[in-house]
């Protein structure tokens, strides 16, 4: 019996020890405050009430987003803006120490035990930036008011041929990059300085870029337009103002083209431009050999008097056809005829350098100059000859109006040629080189002529061929 009655005593007192034992550790765990000795940002918590922390940080918070920043922008003269951190894009949070409080009282009593035992004693907030904020204060239309725009450097070319530089301007852009590093290391990171912040405020030096022109002045000579390399001129003689104006047309669209090095000039593409911009006229144009009211007659001077000037720089010709008659401006064989969606003139830059092309009427008279680099002890010349002369024939044909045996001329016969041209060039004044750069046929065309019946006999083709419009856009027939 006393065995049973010690055993009994035993265990009632390891109840008793371990109903107070839970009893201290509910208690422990049932605690409304911070544990002792915690800081956060340098706020001394400890055993304040949680509740009472929770609502005195959301204040604290508001309060340091609330603080004044003055950004100064440039030197110290210069642009201010004063606004919030919250305005400037700056926010603060306390989302671990917050999560820490909440596992003081979640869970069962073991749990928030322990999490008040291993309840770290120092917290920091984490401070947080975005840029949209002021990017939207300081825009570019802000920015271009206070610092002003780059100004691209320029290239001029006078009226005797000189080539002019004027640098561009820089100005100035925030920088955006480092914008952030600047307000980190400027924002509080606590609450330590809080009273005084709230009315002595904080400021920032903001940041400035150097922003560059588009076009600066070494992108500009890097391009080796250094002098003028050649010209050549035409004139336009009688030209009637339709003619005229579209000869002024086509040269604008032509002019002031910069060409990169190995590019390809396409005149197809001026005239485009030039139509788009200027548009064209009625004037003459070709039609298969022959002249025939249409719109933009005489484009093909633009494009002639370009061919020559490139043939005596001794560029590469890739595509090029002399006219199927004559033209009055320049000698047989050195003409470059258009014929939209069939013949075109192009040819290649290579000189190495971009080719900066220039082209304008004044006067009575079209000159094209081609701007470059260039050696100065090389040149060209250009001679065409005549190897063959093409006699024009004749074809008659019947007009019943006419009495048997006469005859009326409807048409004149046209001679034509064959001509071959030769470009010789020369280094230091002495030939070095010449080549044949076209063999050229200006077709003769048929006299055309009426007779009385019976008298009809043709000595020559008629002509059957689709119509092709040459030196202009199109033909009104």
């Amino acid at each position: 019996m006393k065995k049973v009655h010690a055993v009994m005593i035993f265990v009632s007192a390891l109840l008793l020890a371990a109903a107070l034992a839970y009893g201290g550790v509910a208690l422990y765990a049932g605690q409304a405050t911070v544990p002792k000795g915690t800081l956060l940002a340098g706020w001394d918590i400890g055993r304040m009430n949680i509740a009472a922390v929770r609502s005195e940080l959301d204040r604290k918070l508001s309060e340091l987003e609330a603080v004044p920043l003055t950004l100064r922008i440039g030197e110290t003269e210069g642009p201010s803006l004063t606004l919030t951190l919250k305005e400037a894009g700056v926010s603060y949070q306390a989302k671990s120490f917050l999560n820490g409080l909440d596992r003081l009282s979640e869970g069962g009593v073991c749990e928030r035990a322990k999490a008040r035992y291993s309840f770290e004693k120092n917290w920091a907030l984490t401070a947080g930036w975005t840029d949209t904020a002021l990017r939207s204060r300081l825009n570019a239309g802000w920015e271009s008011s206070t610092f002003g725009d780059p100004v691209d450097a320029t290239r001029r070319i006078t009226a005797d041929d000189r080539i002019v530089y004027t640098p561009g301007r820089t100005s100035l852009r925030i920088d955006w990059t480092h914008a952030g590093l600047t307000l980190s290391g400027v924002i509080p990171k606590d609450f330590s300085r809080l009273d005084t912040l709230k009315t002595a405020g904080l400021a920032a030096d903001l940041p400035l870029r150097t922003a560059q022109p588009d076009v600066t002045l070494q992108s500009l000579q890097d391009q080796g337009v250094t002098r003028k390399i050649m010209q050549f001129s035409t004139s336009l003689g009688s030209s009637g103002p339709g003619r005229s104006y579209n000869v002024e047309s086509a040269a604008k669209a032509v002019n002031d083209t910069l060409l990169p090095p190995g590019a390809v000039f396409d005149y197809d593409r001026a005239i485009e431009k030039a139509e788009n911009e200027y548009g064209f006229r009625e004037a003459p144009v070709i039609v298969n050999g022959t002249l025939q009211p249409g719109v933009g007659g005489g484009i093909c001077q633009v494009s002639s008097t370009l061919y020559n000037t490139v043939l005596r720089t001794g560029l590469e010709i890739v595509e090029r056809r002399n006219h199927s008659l004559p033209v009055n401006y320049l000698p047989k064989g050195q003409d470059a005829t258009f014929s939209r969606g069939s013949i075109n003139f192009r040819f290649r830059n290579t000189t190495g350098h971009y080719l900066l092309i220039r082209a304008a009427v004044s006067g009575r008279s079209l000159t094209v100059k081609l701007f470059g680099t260039f050696p100065s002890n090389v040149s060209y010349s250009v001679e065409s000859r005549t190897v063959e002369i093409l006699a024009p024939g004749r074809r008659t044909v019947t007009d019943s109006s006419l009495p048997p045996g006469a005859s009326r001329t409807l048409r004149k016969g046209r001679t034509g040629y064959i001509v071959e041209t030769y470009r010789t060039k020369f280094v230091g004044g002495e030939a070095v080189e010449r080549v044949r750069v076209s063999r050229d046929t200006y077709r003769p065309q048929q006299a055309i002529v009426a007779v009385g019946p019976g008298g009809a006999n043709s000595s020559g083709a008629q002509d059957s061929e689709r119509p092709l419009v040459e030196d202009g856009i199109r033909s009104n027939e």
